[in-house]
């Protein structure tokens, strides 16, 4: 299954709810989305895990109404097994490009999709 399932298009939605600013200054709407073994590798190369992003994402980019936001392009996804989705994807924020790549997964149909993995990658500013 990829683009069109259920599964993919939850964790599309899941994935653009993290980068509102609502959510991103609540820690109960991010905790909410993220999974408690999360661990991203950040475009600056510095590794985040739940806790730690869990308190510094209010102060991160695409937090402030009003301010720089992140403009996702080419979301695409796939289910890899059940209850795992792969998502990848583009962003440009304050005119800082990246490509990004997410692991989504919900470890029971009672439980909801969270980002267990997230990896963002800058992109040269004279990259295709």
């Amino acid at each position: 299954m990829s683009q069109g399932s259920d599964e993919v298009r939850e964790a599309i939605a899941g994935e653009k709810r993290l980068m509102d600013p609502d959510v991103r200054t609540s820690r109960s709407l991010a905790g909410q989305l993220l999974d408690p073994e999360f661990v991203e590798v950040g475009a600056s190369g510095r590794r985040w895990t739940y806790d730690d992003m869990l308190a510094a994402l209010p102060e991160l980019d695409g937090a402030v109404e009003g301010g720089p936001r992140y403009e996702p392009t080419e979301i695409t996804g796939v289910l890899l097994a059940p209850g795992l989705v792969h998502l990848t994807y583009e962003t440009v924020v304050d005119g800082r490009r990246a490509r990004r790549s997410s692991l989504w997964r919900r470890q029971d149909a009672n439980t909801p999709w969270r980002m267990y993995y997230h990896q963002a990658t800058p992109v040269p500013a004279d990259s295709m």
